[in-house]
């Protein structure tokens, strides 16, 4: 048994617009913009239960992407391939897959911390 939830819906932006991304997206939450020590993640509120970031990305399109966490990573990618996702790669951690279209997503451990117990689903 494992359990799992969408988490996290991610702002991407590369390097040239992040800072711009962050003030509109903190602006359309009405918040102060939270960064991470690293810098690449900035948190911008909460949609329901959701969190709210936006991304530094090293290279890439701008785009809006989700994360599922779980508390077995490997597990939630067994079962989301059984549902016709496919593996892009694994990183340290987590897995890049994407879904039947090809939209990309994340599966990461929990991140949430006390609504994920409250929000995720067990799964068999």
């Amino acid at each position: 048994m494992h359990r799992s939830r969408i988490g996290v819906i991610l702002i991407d932006h590369d390097p040239a617009t992040f800072e711009a991304g962050v003030a509109f997206w903190a602006g359309v939450q009405g918040v102060r913009p939270i960064p991470d020590k690293e810098g690449r993640y900035v948190s911008v509120g909460e949609v329901g239960s959701l969190a709210l970031e936006v991304q530094r990305l090293d290279e890439g399109s701008p785009r809006i992407h989700v994360d599922i966490e779980t508390d077995d990573v490997e597990a939630e990618v067994a079962r989301l391939e059984g549902l016709g996702a496919s593996l892009v790669r694994r990183r340290d951690g987590y897995a890049v897959m994407t879904d039947p279209g090809g939209v990309p997503f994340c599966v990461v451990p929990v991140q949430t911390g006390d609504s994920f117990v409250e929000d995720a689903r067990e799964w068999e």
